[in-house]
């Protein structure tokens, strides 16, 4: 079948499309992908066997996108970019990531009438909701994640299929939009074997902190994220921990927010912003590491979701440390993986990560734990079979 598949943004990187057209490509699938580019990427290429085609956008147009369902501006324009991408490639049926894109695509197949999947990545309306930029004039009366809701309820509605990323978001889009579960498919964020299996260390990552105990932090650093815990709570690990280091691979716009927090707690000596790191890089840090965090708030998008990052951490045998959102604190506790802190308490926080330090049998069995159940049941090998499943049957 040719598949094509439909992302906002640009590619690489973006695991989860990667990862699913990779595996759908193996099953005999031919997969055609429509990103964006702003100029600095070829318009076609091959990537791992996935026939990448990029459209040209630009900043004007990105800023529309976060009005798609203010105005209709954003996507009148991808609804042609879409119909010449359909057209072009002769796709069999379009697998749709995420809701952004996903009124452009419905108008685009208005003509070809071709099955279509949404694949819902995020509950983007609630993590709307977190945006600095949602909080204030103008964004705050521009754009209504009410509305957003609407939408991805009506997208819900439309399409042929769903599939989303973790049993708890499956359960609540369910329950919210009353269709049947035949409807949705369950395809979670996980790594593929390649990550562990082929990794390069980086030997001077290594030797860089090999002195220190290293509580490491991989992604998407937004305030969201639930670091300025970790960061608070270093103030008072360090006088038990002298060699203590937190250590964040990742960034986002709100960077400044934490690194204030640093200064004013005198921390510079004790926390390191690595920035966005390639991903080749990501098993040399969590090889370094000794603790590896995912301090998440509680809200409606973190409690029915677990990041990509916990798979990673545990494909090397490292014990985690998570907040008590809802999905990532039930895996954590069912797979004896590590432990669990409440949510912006930097004391909780601290008394974990103490008895993390203090024990390194806890630290090592905790690590085998999450290992054997990355290896043996939770890598993307296993896991993308419903997807698999329901494009087969489709094809058919």
């Amino acid at each position: 079948m040719r598949i094509g598949m439909i992302l906002d943004s640009d590619f690489p990187p973006d695991p989860r499309v990667e990862n699913e057209a990779i595996a759908l490509i193996k099953a005999g699938h031919e997969i055609f992908l429509f990103c964006l580019t702003y100029g600095n990427q070829p318009l076609e290429e091959e990537i791992n066997g996935i026939k990448v085609r990029r459209f040209l956008s630009n900043k004007w147009e990105y800023k529309l996108s976060a009005l798609a369902y203010t105005f209709p501006f954003y996507s009148s324009i991808m609804k042609k970019k879409i119909g010449r991408f359909i057209a072009k490639n002769k796709v069999q049926a379009i697998h749709i990531h995420d809701i952004r894109i996903a009124q452009a695509v419905m108008w685009a197949n208005k003509k070809y009438k071709l099955p279509a999947i949404l694949d819902l990545h995020d509950n983007m309306p609630e993590v709307m909701k977190l945006y600095p930029h949602l909080q204030k004039f103008p964004g705050k009366y521009l754009i209504s994640p009410k509305k957003w809701k609407q939408k991805e309820e009506q997208f819900i509605a439309k399409v042929d299929h769903v599939v989303t990323v973790s049993q708890e978001f499956v359960d609540e889009v369910v329950k919210r939009t009353q269709i049947s579960n035949e409807k949705i498919s369950l395809v979670p964020n996980t790594i593929r074997k390649s990550f562990y299996e082929d990794a390069i260390i980086e030997e001077n990552i290594i030797k860089r902190y090999k002195s220190n105990f290293v509580i490491l932090y991989l992604g998407d650093t937004h305030v969201r994220r639930g670091l300025q815990t970790a960061i608070e709570s270093i103030d008072t690990i360090r006088t038990e921990i002298p060699n203590v280091k937190l250590v964040i691979v990742g960034k986002n716009t709100t960077d400044p927010i934490l690194r204030q927090q640093v200064k004013e707690l005198q921390l510079e000596s004790f926390v390191d912003f690595e920035g966005w790191q390639d991903v080749s890089l990501f098993p040399s840090y969590i090889e370094a590491s000794d603790v590896c965090i995912s301090p998440l708030h509680r809200n409606i998008q973190h409690d029915v979701a677990y990041a990509n990052k916990l798979f990673q951490y545990m494909s090397f045998g490292k014990p985690v440390l998570v907040s008590d959102a809802i999905a990532q604190k039930k895996l954590i506790s069912r797979i004896n993986g590590g432990l669990v802190h409440k949510e912006k308490d930097a004391k909780d926080f601290s008394d974990k990560i103490m008895e993390l330090y203090n024990s390194e049998e806890l630290r090592k069995q905790f690590g085998e734990n999450g290992e054997r159940f990355v290896k043996n049941e939770f890598s993307w090998e296993h896991t993308s079979k419903e997807l698999l499943t329901l494009y087969n049957n489709l094809s058919r």
